[in-house]
């Protein structure tokens, strides 16, 4: 530890010296010669220890302005990928199958022949339906035109009424039971038809749950699944704070909604705000919406997990800067911004959003400010920078690539 003449007192320093010259003479010539470097020494490492520091290098960083932006107001959320319409094919007649008239996982048209059943015992009905009913109309003529005899005799007082009230009955029983003849006729047809399935709407199959050759029962488990993709829903929850802005401009006009894939590269997908659920949630506070989105291309599939963009309205003079020009401080979020001097200043700011590369400032900026967007992690409130950029040149982000 180096001790300068400064630190120690007038009177001990006045008895020190003679005292240490004394002893210095009575030490051999080689000691002298010792001590002296040392002494020296010391005195040099004591001289430089109190020098004042030299100043602390300037930061290079990268600044850019504070502008303002007209900005979307917008809502982001998870979303999942829900199917315009799942149908789930069942046979309503029990038999063989015996035809699959389609590939797994291919597009089908309404209309377009999927499964066929073996038909041949339903024909059968058919034909003996029929048959009955043949006989039946017959019989069902006959009794007719023997009732009509009848009440001509009765007319001329041939005939008991008793009788001829017996035959017309018994013509009305035949038209009965030709009407269900013709009933059962209609069923078996209709049955027959069912032998053969035909896809309801258009859109994609799943797989087949039984193949050919298969013992189909009535009503039993879904033979298989078409999903119509084209259109297609999206949903998703917000939380309940957002609801009075989203029945306030949605009775202004339709919200727009952007929907994100992620890992495809294609352009964002565009869709309408097309429902919002008549309840929030009292168990999460969110309420549902839907979106519906024209899907040609197929990016869409159900299942699938997005990000949704729901844009509520547009605000104009926003203040913003690059996102990354914000870093969390002790109290908040702070900016640094560049002085008249080319020192920083370290500025508590609010921001609450953040549009794609941008976040709109609420407090703490003024438009054409300067401020700190690369090299931050290397300040501190009054540094002193070097600008890499100049300050008129635009900051990244979406304002410049305008």
């Amino acid at each position: 530890m180096c001790v300068g003449p400064l630190n120690i007192p007038l009177e001990f320093r006045m008895t020190w010296i003679p005292d240490a010259r004394a002893r210095l003479r009575r030490l051999p010539p080689t000691a002298a010669l010792v001590l002296v470097p040392i002494t020296v020494f010391a005195l040099i490492g004591c001289a430089k220890q109190q020098a004042a520091p030299p100043p602390s290098p300037a930061v290079s960083v990268v600044v850019g302005k504070v502008t303002q932006d007209t900005v979307p107001v917008q809502i982001t959320a998870i979303g999942n990928v829900e199917a315009y319409s799942t149908v789930s094919i069942k046979a309503q007649v029990s038999g063989e199958l015996v035809g699959v008239h389609f590939t797994e996982g291919d597009f089908v048209h309404k209309g377009q022949l999927l499964l066929e059943i073996d038909p041949r015992p339903y024909q059968a009905v058919l034909a003996q339906a029929q048959a009955a009913l043949a006989r039946d109309k017959a019989v069902a003529a006959n009794n007719r035109a023997q009732a009509a005899r009848e009440a001509k005799l009765l007319e001329a007082g041939i005939v008991p009424t008793q009788e001829a009230e017996g035959v017309v009955s018994t013509a009305d029983a035949s038209d009965a039971v030709v009407n269900a003849d013709e009933a059962a006729v209609q069923t078996a047809q209709i049955n027959l038809e069912f032998c053969r399935i035909y896809s309801p709407i258009d859109g994609r199959t799943g797989i087949l749950a039984l193949k050919a050759g298969n013992l189909i029962k009535v009503a039993d488990v879904p033979i298989l699944v078409i999903n119509q993709l084209d259109p297609i829903f999206v949903n998703f929850t917000v939380p309940q704070q957002y609801l009075p802005d989203i029945k306030k401009f949605m009775g202004q006009g339709t919200l727009r909604v952007s929907a994100i894939v992620p890992s495809d590269a294609g352009p964002t997908m565009q869709g309408t705000l097309t429902f919002v659920d008549n309840s929030v949630d009292p168990t999460t506070g969110t309420i549902h919406l839907r979106a519906t989105f024209a899907n040609a291309q197929n990016r869409l599939w159900p299942g699938l997990y997005v990000n949704i963009v729901l844009t509520l309205s547009e605000q104009a003079n926003a203040t913003v800067v690059p996102a990354h020009a914000i870093v969390p401080g002790q109290n908040g979020q702070l900016v640094y911004v560049i002085k008249d001097d080319d020192t920083v200043e370290a500025r508590a700011v609010v921001s609450t959003r953040a549009v794609q590369d941008e976040a709109v400032i609420d407090k703490g900026l003024r438009p054409g400010e300067t401020i700190v967007i690369d090299g931050q992690s290397l300040l501190i409130s009054g540094a002193r920078v070097a600008i890499k950029n100049p300050p008129s040149e635009p900051a990244p982000g979406r304002s410049s690539a305008k």
